[in-house]
């Protein structure tokens, strides 16, 4: 009797140690599924923090691009046409007048003198200090003998004789299309400053068929350099 006694006590203990190993077993299953679960789920958080510092970047640099680089316009009228047509979307390189002055004849965007929080196109006419006299539809310069070179314009232009005297801070606007251009002429306040100006049409970029950079003709300034 003894005897069978020690051996049911053995049983008990081996059968005991037995469920330890089991729930021990068992509980490394589940720690290693909650493992796995917290690194997924950790994945997916680094993945989620990854993507907005790319899309805060992105912003940041598109903040800095369009405010000391480049600028962004969208003509919205005709009045440049056929150079930069109705609906073209383009890009002004801000830094283009950093080591420089405007040029005659360069397409450049500006803050509108009448009201500054609209953003304008044109072509530079008159430079600073120049007497800009537009006599039988052809624009002089300075009391040259010989009209400005108007090759760019859409049509030949059809307005009044006036004579304007640029200060020599500013310049004197004007859309290649002039028969349906609201530009220097027609402005209460027909001067830009200087630092109005805020950069150079450089780059067109939409529609997609007329994309590449805006061209400019140095025989424009060859032509009135010679007179």
């Amino acid at each position: 009797m003894e005897e069978e006694n020690i051996k049911a006590d053995s049983n008990e203990k081996s059968n005991t140690e037995a469920d330890g190993i089991g729930v021990l077993f068992m509980s490394d299953e589940k720690l290693k599924k909650k493992n796995i679960t917290l690194t997924k789920k950790q994945n997916v958080l680094r993945e989620v923090i990854s993507w907005v510092e790319t899309f805060v970047f992105a912003f940041l640099i598109a903040v800095f691009l369009t405010n000391f680089i480049i600028v962004n316009a969208k003509v919205p009228s005709a009045s440049m046409e056929t150079t930069i047509m109705t609906g073209d979307k383009l890009i002004a390189n801000r830094l283009s007048y950093m080591f420089k002055d405007p040029e005659r004849f360069d397409i450049v965007v500006f803050k509108f003198p009448d009201n500054e929080s609209v953003l304008y196109i044109k072509r530079i006419i008159g430079m600073p200090g120049d007497k800009v006299e537009i006599k039988d539809n052809q624009i002089y310069i300075n009391d040259s003998k010989t009209p400005l070179n108007d090759s760019f314009l859409h049509e030949k232009m059809v307005t009044e004789n006036a004579v304007y005297y640029v200060p020599e801070d500013s310049y004197f606007m004007m859309g290649d299309n002039r028969n349906n251009s609201a530009d220097s002429r027609f402005w209460v306040n027909k001067f830009v400053k200087r630092e109005k100006i805020l950069g150079k049409a450089i780059f067109r970029y939409y529609p997609v068929n007329a994309l590449g950079f805006i061209k400019y003709d140095d025989k424009n300034n060859n032509n009135q350099e010679e007179n």
